[in-house]
């Protein structure tokens, strides 16, 4: 269920950015009571995410705008193909064009990339999940491009669950400390929420299952310690891998038995996906 309330405030930011006081090239060279047609066309092979996206642009730069998907969320899209029509005002759909693209665009990209991670491992019981690696501002849009794809969401943000990384390990003394640290907010607070430690060895490792995490992140662990790790954990908590993956060592990781892989590159490095907006009158 989308949140349409964080949806409808990043929007308006970006509509704000881009119009600024008004789009005076409109304005100028198009009569205000024009009607007009336009074609979203898919120009390169990829997964489209993000048209519930570019139908609220539309929506919120005028509501009598009608926007119709021809392709659902999440498919694979080949070039040439139109995956939604746009029908109304030209001006408020010229108006538009350039965030609505921007959102579909750069959510497609990143559908795109992170489904090639989901085909790769598969055969497995690794699921690919994101981090908090997104653009500022954008996470919320990310995330959902990320889950289009096929993926898992990680944590949200820092509000969500526990994430006890090096930098906190090292100001609270150890992993013992900062873990016994976050059950006592959880009691406190009568809350629930995960705990996660990341390790960077096996030493680390034990003492972080003698603590019983939920979760523990194989940080940057080559291979053959993964696996040490994987098969010294024995199921008794849930573990993820990150640091270095890519597409040439995913399938190896997924294959040592870890349950989760995070990858920032999913969201911090996108090329977006090449989509137009062509007018008809």
């Amino acid at each position: 269920m989308l949140d349409y309330k964080i949806i409808d405030r990043i929007i308006q930011s970006a509509l704000d950015e881009d119009i600024g006081s008004e789009d005076i090239t409109t304005i100028a060279t198009v009569n205000k009571d024009k009607q007009a047609s336009a074609t979203l066309l898919i120009k390169q092979e990829g997964i489209i995410a993000g048209l519930s996206i570019a139908e609220r642009v539309f929506y919120l730069v005028d509501e009598s705008i009608r926007f119709v998907r021809k392709i659902e969320e999440g498919s694979k899209v080949k070039k040439g193909v139109i995956v939604a029509t746009v029908e109304g005002n030209a001006k408020s759909i010229l108006t538009a064009e350039r965030t609505a693209l921007n959102f579909l665009q750069r959510m497609s990209g990143i559908a795109t990339y992170a489904n090639i991670f989901v085909d790769a491992v598969k055969h497995t019981k690794a699921e690919i999940i994101d981090t908090r690696k997104t653009a500022p501002g954008l996470r919320y849009i990310d995330k959902l491009a990320v889950k289009l794809a096929g993926c898992k969401n990680h944590r949200i943000g820092l509000y969500d669950m526990f994430l006890i990384k090096d930098n906190h390990i090292e100001v609270a003394g150890s992993i013992t400390s900062a873990v016994n640290a976050c059950r006592d907010y959880n009691l406190k607070n009568q809350t629930d929420y995960l705990i996660e430690v990341e390790v960077k060895n096996l030493r680390e490792t034990e003492e972080a299952l003698d603590c019983n995490v939920d979760v523990i992140m194989l940080d940057n662990f080559s291979l053959k310690e993964m696996t040490k790790a994987v098969n010294f954990i024995a199921g008794k908590c849930k573990v993820e891998a990150s640091g270095g993956i890519s597409l040439e060592n995913v399938k190896q990781i997924a294959e040592a038995g870890v349950d989760y892989i995070s990858i920032g590159a999913l969201t911090h490095s996108v090329k977006a996906l090449d989509i137009s907006l062509n007018i008809n009158i």
